[in-house]
């Protein structure tokens, strides 16, 4: 990891007067010294901080900790408005994500062929950036196979999926909402179509809004067509 010292300088500014409002990560007073009861960062529980581009006020402190609490990878999320500071990646552990063209069209998109993604992870040791390091996770009900119409806009999607896997936001080690199983590969916040000639479990086509709603979850992570010009630049 990085110096959280260090990251955190590059997104805030330094408030001199705080505003008389409460720090939303210890919910003490921001004109208080910080309320963190953790493993103390070395940064004096008193200093507050600005975040440049959305304006939310910490406790310095408190940011640090939250910093720490994470996987450490130099970005940060601001916890009140989830604005992005920084590339954010995941703890998706290792596998392969590959595509093809099948000549078949889904429902609702009649006037397009399909992309088939399919994502193989196997089980494997858990990292320490994962829940219980050292600890085996299992790995059910993979190579899993997703869908997205071949026009336009899910090739966009395909794209942008494409950058989610390589920042490791696509799966994490948890524990499974359909199972109660701990220790194991889920889904994490970028829903995906596992079915293709039918929608008997809602995951499967006509879904007019998918595409959509998918862009909106790979921005929610900092993965935009905007953000990757931006990086390239």
């Amino acid at each position: 990891g990085k110096n959280p010292e260090e990251v955190l300088k590059k997104y805030l500014q330094k408030v001199r007067h705080p505003p008389d409002e409460d720090c939303t990560i210890c919910m003490e007073r921001l004109s208080a010294p910080s309320g963190y009861k953790g493993p103390q960062p070395a940064v004096k529980p008193d200093l507050v901080g600005k975040l440049v581009k959305c304006s939310h006020v910490f406790h310095l402190h408190c940011l640090v900790a939250m910093y720490n609490n994470g996987n450490k990878d130099g970005s940060l999320q601001c916890p009140t408005c989830k604005t992005i500071y920084g590339v954010k990646t995941g703890t998706q552990p290792p596998g392969k994500m590959e595509y093809h063209i099948i000549p078949h069209a889904l429902p609702g998109h009649a006037d397009c062929k399909t992309i088939r993604i399919i994502y193989n992870i196997p089980p494997g040791v858990q990292g320490p950036e994962h829940p219980n390091p050292g600890k085996s996770f299992t790995a059910r009900g993979f190579p899993r196979h997703c869908y997205l119409p071949d026009s336009e806009k899910g090739r966009k999607v395909l794209k942008l999926l494409l950058v989610a896997w390589d920042r490791r936001l696509i799966f994490a080690i948890g524990t499974s909402s359909t199972t109660g199983e701990s220790d194991t590969v889920i889904w994490n916040e970028i829903h995906h179509k596992t079915e293709f000639g039918s929608n008997l479990t809602g995951h499967g086509y006509p879904d007019i809004n998918y595409l959509d709603n998918v862009l909106a979850e790979l921005a929610a992570q900092g993965i935009t067509e905007e953000s990757l010009a931006q990086e390239k630049d």
